[in-house]
């Protein structure tokens, strides 16, 4: 039986538009004015060794753990810019979850409450806790990627907090980092080092380029 409505109704249903699906972009650029202002004095400090020029600014399409599309944005040194859009891009035709991919500065740069958040970043000018050595997040040259899945371990000490449950890594769960997988290869595969094969400390989120 062919269903019957009012011709006003079903003229309104025919200009209804259903949800579209967040477009899929993976794009690299220069700094934008506004993320200039918005990291300059926090993530960012003015330092010998680069300027804005050195960095690019990334947007990047994930899927989270509901496997919803989201729009994240990352800096990263502008020299491997492309290679990161490769990688990301790869990881997300898999299907690998990402919880977030937000600028540290929402997090005031601080490394703590950006793994507690679960969020994945890269760019932060920062020192290698206790040292005097930047880290390679300083230059743009690291990436993190689910912190508490993929948490940093030294002896009895796991950052975040939350990462504790995901200790066994026999016991693999959605967003968890292994060898082999499709981020550990992505990332391996060009070259870049994985910190979940270091004996101390252990940093199953990170990978940096040298």
């Amino acid at each position: 039986m062919q269903e019957y409505a009012p011709e006003y109704i079903q003229q309104e249903r025919d200009v209804i538009e259903l949800p579209r699906p967040l477009e899929i972009v993976f794009k690299a650029e220069l700094l934008p004015e506004r993320i200039i202002k918005q990291i300059t004095g926090v993530s960012f400090h003015e330092n010998p060794h680069f300027c804005y020029d050195h960095l690019a600014y990334l947007t990047i399409t994930h899927k989270n753990f509901e496997g919803e599309r989201q729009h994240g944005h990352m800096i990263v040194a502008a020299s491997i810019a492309e290679e990161v859009l490769d990688i990301f891009r790869e990881i997300y035709e898999y299907g690998f979850p990402i919880a977030a991919i937000r600028l540290i500065d929402y997090y005031d740069a601080s490394d703590d409450h950006s793994m507690k958040a679960n969020n994945s970043a890269a760019f932060n000018f920062r020192y290698i806790a206790g040292t005097n050595r930047l880290s390679r997040h300083a230059l743009g040259m690291a990436i993190d990627i689910n912190p508490i899945q993929n948490p940093f371990v030294r002896d009895d000490v796991v950052l975040p907090a939350a990462g504790r449950e995901y200790l066994d890594r026999s016991y693999v769960r959605p967003g968890m980092i292994v060898p082999g997988d499709v981020v550990y290869t992505a990332f391996i595969s060009r070259g870049w080092i994985w910190g979940g094969n270091w004996r101390v400390p252990i940093d199953y989120h990170h990978f940096e380029r040298w």
